[in-house]
């Protein structure tokens, strides 16, 4: 059986990925982290109390997990690896999957420091740091880290009965990537393309595919929607929609060529940003008859709050 459970992080992405049989678990993924905090520093209104929003480390801990087969990191915005630090706390990883390797002996990037540089800038070397420094301070508990070039589809099979393809952004963005972070390591700090790359940073997120038993799941990562309205769209029978049902997320078209059973929403309730957008929603449960939400989010006419820890999903 797989398990997925799409985590109630409150802002940003986790997911387990998890396969069981005969009493025990086979094989254990996580990908993404959640945020650092459950209660984000821009829209700080207090948790309705009935709230079940909870860190991946904890949700980890709770179903006994200790060991994570692969750790993914879709890319290096805060509300995806903001929560790297707890997870590595919590878990050893056999394989860490990413776009970016720091070099060793990576120093922090001081974000906060006298460095001159605008807010955007600023942002993204926090982002980096975010993930990096836990990355390193707990390298002995990861056995492989593994850099992925983003030039063509990887194809790993996690178990007998479980596969998936990472798919990426447009190849020349990974090594510009690599430069623009390297020089920042340098102590090169070039504000336009700190602030380029910060602003180009989901175009970079990598989208899953697993096939299990002749299911499909599409994890979106936050890739804007024109990103992949190709071939590689294909049915499937679960979706993640990608970047928190943004404006930007999805489309029709996009809809109508991965025709999903079950759409699934990560996002936090009573963001300020229109994520989730109205518009998005409407079409997704107009294309879509199955349409869940990992917080409680509560549109007039459209969606009701549920309150759960995770949109927990079960495939035979």
């Amino acid at each position: 059986m797989l398990v997925l459970d799409f985590i109630n992080v409150g802002n940003g992405d986790s997911i387990l990925v998890q396969e069981l049989a005969d009493g025990g678990r086979r094989f254990a993924m996580l990908i993404d982290c959640g945020h650092d905090n459950l209660v984000r520093d821009d829209h700080t209104d207090p948790l309705d109390p009935r709230s079940r929003r909870i860190y991946a480390a904890d949700f980890l801990k709770q179903n006994g997990i200790c060991h994570l087969d692969v750790l993914l990191l879709t890319h290096f915005h805060r509300d995806h690896v903001g929560g790297l630090r707890r997870v590595l706390e919590t878990v050893t990883v056999g394989r860490l999957l990413t776009a970016y390797l720091p070099p060793p002996d990576a120093e922090p990037l001081d974000p906060d420091g006298e460095n001159g540089l605008p807010k955007a800038a600023r942002n993204l070397l926090r982002c980096t740091d975010l993930y990096v420094q836990p990355l390193l301070l707990n390298r002995s508990k990861i056995h492989e880290l593994i850099e992925l070039p983003g030039d063509r589809m990887e194809t790993l099979h996690l178990t007998k009965d479980l596969t998936m393809d990472i798919l990426f952004g447009e190849p020349a963005l990974y090594p510009r990537q690599k430069a623009v972070l390297d020089a920042a390591y340098r102590g090169e700090r070039n504000g336009y393309d700190l602030i380029h790359w910060a602003k180009s940073m989901n175009v970079t997120s990598l989208r899953q595919r697993f096939y299990y038993h002749g299911q499909e799941i599409v994890l979106g990562g936050d890739a804007y929607a024109h990103m992949w309205e190709t071939a590689t769209a294909t049915p499937c029978d679960i979706l993640k929609v990608p970047h928190h049902a943004s404006l930007s997320s999805t489309t029709r078209k996009l809809l109508k060529m991965l025709k999903p059973k079950t759409a699934v929403v990560c996002v936090a309730a009573r963001r300020p940003d229109e994520r989730p957008h109205p518009y998005i929603v409407s079409l997704l449960k107009e294309c879509v008859g199955d349409v869940r939400f990992t917080d409680a989010v509560e549109i007039p006419g459209l969606v009701e709050p549920e309150f759960h820890e995770s949109v927990h999903i079960e495939l035979a």
